[in-house]
């Protein structure tokens, strides 16, 4: 690696904001020819599903109604490389996609979506699969080759740069796990922030009344607009939501 490299990873290490990390990992991609990128993360895997879309973690700079359609509108659950990702960790270039399509073992849906992606330009990259030591958790990046770049052409510069491309990669996911974020709608206030950490501290309902200075009723109220605005049933579900999404025991500074 170059000192212009090592500076890189330690700007990215340093990177005090998700907003500020992600915009610093695109610019650094883009100088490997991968001027767009797709982002997702969830921690509520289950045996037949990634989880609620509303719950994951979505980053990515390419156009809003490609991300919209492909996500929200549940095209990526027929997706070959991110049924690839599931299944398997490490880095893999979309030679196999290629492979697929020479074999005839694509579906009819997977079609559907190379299709859905070529309309995009987007047909040549590298997937990123990150390894989990939790069976509910997955991340996962699709590195997008600009227009005018041939698989071919990523796969050769993949063969000079890959491991330092995938070292950047392991170390934006590792650094988004220790950074807030917060799906849209789930946002908790200063006030349900803090009965839900008192909950997580083991206090009770009137230890956290008077901590805060409140009546139960009203410290019952903010955990019930905690729960409501995690769209879980539980305050115990609550605390765990929030502290996944690093919402709690965060300095304001």
């Amino acid at each position: 690696m170059t000192p212009e490299h090592n500076s890189a990873l330690l700007d990215l290490t340093h990177s005090a904001s998700i907003e500020e990390l992600w915009d610093l990992h695109c610019r650094r991609m883009a100088d490997f020819g991968f001027n767009r990128l797709l982002y997702g993360f969830t921690r509520f895997r289950t045996a037949t599903s990634l989880g609620d879309p509303n719950d994951f973690i979505i980053l990515s700079n390419i156009d809003s109604d490609y991300v919209e359609h492909f996500v929200h509108n549940g095209l990526y659950q027929s997706a070959p490389m991110v049924r690839w990702a599931v299944d398997n960790d490490g880095a893999a270039s979309w030679t196999v996609l290629q492979m697929m399509l020479q074999s005839g073992t694509v579906t009819n849906d997977e079609l559907r979506i190379l299709d859905f992606n070529a309309k995009h330009g987007i047909t040549a990259g590298f997937s990123i699969s990150f390894r989990s030591l939790s069976d509910r958790a997955k991340g996962a990046i699709a590195l997008i080759a600009e227009p005018g770049l041939s698989q071919t052409d990523v796969d050769a510069m993949w063969d000079r740069w890959g491991e330092l491309i995938q070292l950047m990669n392991n170390i934006v996911h590792l650094k988004i796990l220790t950074l807030p974020y917060t799906p849209p709608n789930q946002a908790l206030t200063k006030r349900q922030r803090e009965a839900l950490e008192w909950v997580g501290s083991g206090k009770t309902m009137q230890d956290i009344a008077t901590i805060m200075g409140l009546t139960p009723a009203t410290v019952e109220k903010h955990l019930r607009l905690a729960r409501e605005a995690l769209n879980v049933d539980t305050t115990a579900q609550a605390v765990l939501k929030a502290a996944l999404q690093n919402q709690m025991f965060v300095s304001d500074a």
